[in-house]
Protein backbone atom coordinates (compact mmCIF):
# COMPACT_ATOMS: atom_id res chain seq x y z
CA UNK A 1 0.00 0.00 0.00
CA UNK A 2 1.37 3.45 -0.90
CA UNK A 3 -0.34 7.15 0.36
CA UNK A 4 -0.17 9.57 -2.26
CA UNK A 5 -2.24 13.21 -2.53
CA UNK A 6 -5.18 14.22 -5.01
CA UNK A 7 -4.72 18.31 -5.58
CA UNK A 8 -8.23 19.31 -6.16
CA UNK A 9 -8.85 22.68 -7.35
CA UNK A 10 -11.43 24.80 -5.16
CA UNK A 11 -12.99 28.63 -4.94
CA UNK A 12 -11.17 30.57 -2.66
CA UNK A 13 -7.98 29.85 -0.52
CA UNK A 14 -6.04 27.80 -0.51
CA UNK A 15 -6.76 27.42 -4.33
CA UNK A 16 -5.71 23.73 -3.89
CA UNK A 17 -6.72 21.03 -1.30
CA UNK A 18 -4.86 18.24 -0.80
CA UNK A 19 -6.51 14.90 -0.24
CA UNK A 20 -4.93 11.65 1.01
CA UNK A 21 -5.17 8.64 -0.48
CA UNK A 22 -4.47 5.19 0.30
CA UNK A 23 -3.94 2.21 -2.86
CA UNK A 24 -2.59 -0.44 -3.87
CA UNK A 25 1.06 -0.13 -5.10
CA UNK A 26 2.25 -1.99 -7.90
CA UNK A 27 6.26 -2.26 -8.23
CA UNK A 28 8.09 -1.75 -10.67
CA UNK A 29 9.43 1.22 -13.50
CA UNK A 30 7.50 -0.59 -16.21
CA UNK A 31 4.76 1.70 -18.29
CA UNK A 32 2.15 -1.17 -17.29
CA UNK A 33 3.14 -1.32 -13.42
CA UNK A 34 2.52 2.39 -12.99
CA UNK A 35 -0.03 2.38 -15.09
CA UNK A 36 -1.56 -0.15 -12.49
CA UNK A 37 -0.89 2.05 -9.65
CA UNK A 38 -2.13 5.01 -11.55
CA UNK A 39 -5.07 3.12 -11.46
CA UNK A 40 -5.51 2.19 -8.32
CA UNK A 41 -5.01 5.52 -7.16
CA UNK A 42 -7.81 7.02 -9.40
CA UNK A 43 -10.39 4.48 -7.68
CA UNK A 44 -9.07 5.83 -4.37
CA UNK A 45 -9.76 9.00 -5.36
CA UNK A 46 -13.44 8.01 -6.75
CA UNK A 47 -14.39 6.46 -2.96
CA UNK A 48 -12.71 10.14 -1.72
CA UNK A 49 -15.43 11.72 -4.11
CA UNK A 50 -12.95 13.12 -6.78
CA UNK A 51 -14.18 13.70 -9.65
CA UNK A 52 -12.90 12.72 -13.13
CA UNK A 53 -9.31 12.93 -11.86
CA UNK A 54 -6.28 12.98 -14.26
CA UNK A 55 -2.78 11.78 -13.75
CA UNK A 56 -0.05 14.27 -15.47
CA UNK A 57 2.64 12.10 -15.63
CA UNK A 58 5.04 10.77 -19.15
CA UNK A 59 3.74 7.27 -18.41
CA UNK A 60 0.04 8.52 -17.75
CA UNK A 61 -2.95 6.46 -20.01
CA UNK A 62 -4.59 9.62 -21.00
CA UNK A 63 -3.06 11.70 -23.95
CA UNK A 64 -3.76 14.64 -22.07
CA UNK A 65 -1.72 13.58 -18.91
CA UNK A 66 0.84 13.25 -20.99
CA UNK A 67 0.36 16.43 -22.70
CA UNK A 68 1.05 18.11 -19.33
CA UNK A 69 4.31 16.74 -18.22
CA UNK A 70 7.04 19.32 -17.43
CA UNK A 71 9.01 17.38 -19.97
CA UNK A 72 6.19 17.40 -22.57
CA UNK A 73 5.19 21.24 -21.79
CA UNK A 74 7.61 24.31 -23.12
CA UNK A 75 7.94 27.92 -21.91
CA UNK A 76 9.70 30.79 -23.54
CA UNK A 77 13.14 31.29 -22.10
CA UNK A 78 13.87 35.10 -21.66
CA UNK A 79 17.24 34.14 -23.12
CA UNK A 80 17.52 31.08 -25.06
CA UNK A 81 13.54 31.01 -26.41
CA UNK A 82 11.36 27.96 -26.88
CA UNK A 83 12.80 25.40 -23.91
CA UNK A 84 11.35 22.69 -22.29
CA UNK A 85 9.32 23.54 -18.98
CA UNK A 86 11.47 21.36 -16.96
CA UNK A 87 14.40 22.50 -18.20
CA UNK A 88 13.61 26.14 -17.76
CA UNK A 89 12.86 25.41 -14.38
CA UNK A 90 16.77 23.97 -13.64
CA UNK A 91 18.35 26.39 -15.52
CA UNK A 92 16.84 29.45 -13.23
CA UNK A 93 18.02 28.01 -9.61
CA UNK A 94 19.98 30.24 -7.78
CA UNK A 95 22.34 28.40 -4.69
CA UNK A 96 24.60 30.09 -2.21
CA UNK A 97 27.30 28.39 -3.68
CA UNK A 98 26.67 28.73 -7.33
CA UNK A 99 24.32 29.54 -9.88
CA UNK A 100 22.09 30.09 -11.98
CA UNK A 101 23.60 27.73 -14.45
CA UNK A 102 21.39 29.05 -17.43
CA UNK A 103 23.12 26.68 -20.00
CA UNK A 104 21.10 23.87 -18.82
CA UNK A 105 17.84 25.98 -20.26
CA UNK A 106 19.18 23.98 -23.82
CA UNK A 107 19.59 20.90 -22.02
CA UNK A 108 17.00 17.91 -22.04
CA UNK A 109 14.63 18.00 -19.52
CA UNK A 110 16.55 14.73 -17.89
CA UNK A 111 19.91 15.83 -18.39
CA UNK A 112 19.11 19.11 -16.67
CA UNK A 113 17.32 17.79 -13.65
CA UNK A 114 20.63 15.11 -12.96
CA UNK A 115 23.01 17.98 -13.47
CA UNK A 116 25.28 17.29 -10.21
CA UNK A 117 25.75 21.16 -9.89
CA UNK A 118 21.86 21.33 -8.37
CA UNK A 119 23.03 19.12 -5.56
CA UNK A 120 26.70 20.32 -4.60
CA UNK A 121 26.02 24.16 -4.76
CA UNK A 122 24.85 24.55 -1.50
CA UNK A 123 20.68 25.49 -0.50
CA UNK A 124 18.42 27.12 -2.99
CA UNK A 125 18.47 30.65 -2.46
CA UNK A 126 15.90 32.08 -5.49
CA UNK A 127 15.36 32.04 -9.38
CA UNK A 128 16.70 34.00 -11.98
CA UNK A 129 14.34 34.71 -15.22
CA UNK A 130 16.37 37.17 -17.08
CA UNK A 131 17.46 40.44 -15.23
CA UNK A 132 14.78 39.44 -12.55
CA UNK A 133 15.72 37.92 -9.18
CA UNK A 134 13.23 36.03 -7.59
CA UNK A 135 12.50 34.65 -4.21
CA UNK A 136 11.64 30.64 -3.38
CA UNK A 137 8.82 31.84 -1.43
CA UNK A 138 5.82 30.94 -1.68
CA UNK A 139 7.42 27.64 -1.91
CA UNK A 140 5.99 26.53 -5.07
CA UNK A 141 5.36 29.50 -6.35
CA UNK A 142 8.08 29.89 -9.22
CA UNK A 143 7.59 26.17 -11.03
CA UNK A 144 3.99 26.95 -10.66
CA UNK A 145 4.41 30.37 -12.58
CA UNK A 146 6.49 28.93 -14.86
CA UNK A 147 4.11 26.08 -15.31
CA UNK A 148 1.04 28.16 -16.19
CA UNK A 149 3.25 30.02 -18.59
CA UNK A 150 3.77 26.89 -20.49
CA UNK A 151 -0.04 26.27 -20.01
CA UNK A 152 -1.05 29.48 -21.96
CA UNK A 153 0.84 28.50 -25.01
CA UNK A 154 -1.82 25.54 -24.87
CA UNK A 155 -4.89 25.81 -27.39
CA UNK A 156 -7.65 26.73 -25.49
CA UNK A 157 -9.08 23.67 -26.41
CA UNK A 158 -6.79 21.58 -23.87
CA UNK A 159 -6.64 24.45 -21.18
CA UNK A 160 -10.83 23.55 -21.28
CA UNK A 161 -9.96 19.97 -20.58
CA UNK A 162 -7.69 20.80 -17.46
CA UNK A 163 -10.86 22.95 -16.14
CA UNK A 164 -13.01 19.90 -16.55
CA UNK A 165 -11.26 17.67 -13.85
CA UNK A 166 -11.89 17.47 -10.59
CA UNK A 167 -8.53 16.56 -9.01
CA UNK A 168 -5.18 15.68 -10.41
CA UNK A 169 -2.44 13.22 -9.42
CA UNK A 170 1.17 12.70 -10.33
CA UNK A 171 1.69 9.07 -9.12
CA UNK A 172 5.93 9.78 -9.37
CA UNK A 173 5.51 12.71 -6.73
CA UNK A 174 6.60 11.60 -3.34
CA UNK A 175 5.67 14.55 -0.98
CA UNK A 176 8.27 13.60 2.08
CA UNK A 177 11.16 13.70 -1.11
CA UNK A 178 9.76 16.63 -3.56
CA UNK A 179 8.32 19.97 -3.62
CA UNK A 180 6.75 20.77 -6.77
CA UNK A 181 4.35 19.10 -8.35
CA UNK A 182 2.59 19.00 -12.13
CA UNK A 183 0.15 17.63 -10.79
CA UNK A 184 -0.63 20.74 -8.33
CA UNK A 185 0.61 23.48 -10.88
CA UNK A 186 -2.58 22.16 -12.72
CA UNK A 187 -4.71 21.94 -10.34
CA UNK A 188 -4.07 25.70 -9.21
CA UNK A 189 -4.50 26.50 -13.07
CA UNK A 190 -7.82 25.16 -12.67
CA UNK A 191 -9.15 26.87 -9.42
CA UNK A 192 -7.64 30.70 -10.49
CA UNK A 193 -9.46 29.82 -13.93
CA UNK A 194 -12.97 29.08 -11.70
CA UNK A 195 -12.12 32.17 -10.12
CA UNK A 196 -12.12 34.57 -13.00
CA UNK A 197 -8.64 34.55 -13.54
CA UNK A 198 -8.58 33.21 -16.47
CA UNK A 199 -5.30 34.08 -18.30
CA UNK A 200 -2.63 33.68 -15.27
CA UNK A 201 0.42 33.28 -17.27
CA UNK A 202 0.24 37.08 -18.22
CA UNK A 203 0.32 37.92 -14.92
CA UNK A 204 4.11 39.06 -13.81
CA UNK A 205 5.85 36.99 -10.80
CA UNK A 206 4.66 39.30 -8.15
CA UNK A 207 0.90 39.75 -9.64
CA UNK A 208 0.78 36.13 -9.98
CA UNK A 209 1.90 34.87 -6.34
CA UNK A 210 -0.58 37.52 -4.94
CA UNK A 211 -3.85 35.90 -6.67
CA UNK A 212 -2.60 32.40 -5.88
CA UNK A 213 -1.43 31.56 -2.77
CA UNK A 214 -2.79 32.95 0.99
CA UNK A 215 0.82 33.44 2.45
CA UNK A 216 2.12 35.89 -0.02
CA UNK A 217 4.44 37.75 1.37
Amino acid sequence: MAVRPVFVPQSGRPRVREVAVDFEWFAGFARSQQQKSIASLHRGALRQRVRHPLEIFSKSPEALGRSLSAFALTVEHPEHGLVPLESAFQAAKRFSRGGPYAELALASPRDARGDPRLRSSGLLLGFQWGAARLPNRPPTAFYDWLYLKALGRLDEAVRAQIRERGGFTGIAFNPEKSLNCQARSAALYAALAADGIGSPWVLDFESFAAAAYADAT
